[in-house]
């Protein structure tokens, strides 16, 4: 393996973690803000992880197969908002 293909499988791998990282940053978050032996997430924040966790699932799953994501589109509801 030369340097070049090293470093793209370094890069590769980095990007792939990255949703990880994320995940894991958005639970430290969330414990650091949150005080006591349970924590509440909104439903914003569990979306966001399952987002996070199907984008990883899916870049390894298809580095592996080394074929596209069979996902199209993703769909979320509308959320209301108010302005105050």
């Amino acid at each position: 393996m030369d340097m070049s293909s090293k470093s793209a499988s370094t890069a590769r791998i980095d990007r792939e973690l990255a949703h990880l990282k994320i995940l894991s940053r958005l639970l430290g978050h969330e414990m650091h803000a949150q005080s006591g032996q349970r924590i509440l997430l909104s439903r914003d924040s569990v979306e966001e992880i399952q987002t996070s966790l199907d984008l990883f699932i899916e870049s390894v799953h298809g580095g592996r197969a080394q074929t596209q994501s069979t996902v199209t589109s993703v769909e979320t509801a509308p959320v209301a908002s108010r302005i105050n």
